[in-house]
């Protein structure tokens, strides 16, 4: 059974409701979907920021998408409603799941070496999976980076630090352009 209507939120969803009982692994699903969706998005000027097939109460695969002048629902339904075609034609995904696809905000965290080159210069607000140098959470500029490591100058009391700190990206959960509230 698909489902297809607007949520209570801005994303369109989606839902289809398969059970056979067989799990595909997390991993493959999202290598599968990041490799099919040049295809998904080919002349649309709509740009793939991540995939992410998770298990919450129920699995669900969510395509964060971006266009420079921004994502609206009608593009949103455009690749729910062509990668549909495609998922339904191969049928990788053999356990029930929500198809969820949205731009992925203005705190999208850095995630492509794109996403890190444009942000060279900015703060950034880095979160640790444990603490680091005694603290979870870090205000830094971002001065470069590597596939191993990020360096940085701590933001502390509001005052940037005038030497650069290297941090590997294996102790780091998560890092995002810094919003001034």
């Amino acid at each position: 059974v698909t489902t297809r209507g607007v949520g209570r939120y801005p994303l369109f969803s989606i839902i289809w409701k398969k059970v056979r009982g067989v799990t595909v692994k997390k991993e493959e699903v999202e290598a599968f979907i990041t490799g099919i969706m040049p295809q998904v998005l080919e002349g649309t000027g709509i740009s793939l920021v991540d995939v992410e097939y998770v298990r919450e109460k129920e699995w669900y695969l969510r395509i964060f998408i971006d266009k420079p002048e921004g994502v609206e629902i009608d593009d949103c339904q455009l690749v729910s409603e062509k990668l549909t075609a495609i998922l339904d034609a191969k049928d990788p995904i053999k356990e029930k799941y929500y198809l969820e696809v949205s731009s992925p905000g203005i705190d999208r965290p850095l995630k492509k070496e794109t996403d890190f080159l444009s942000h060279y210069g900015s703060k950034v607000d880095i979160s640790f999976y444990a603490a680091y140098e005694g603290e979870k959470l870090w205000t830094a500029v971002l001065v470069s980076h590597d596939k191993d490591s990020i360096l940085v100058k701590k933001i502390n009391k509001g005052i940037e630090s005038k030497t650069a700190v290297k941090v590997a990206r294996s102790l780091i959960a998560d890092i995002r352009p810094h919003l001034e509230l």
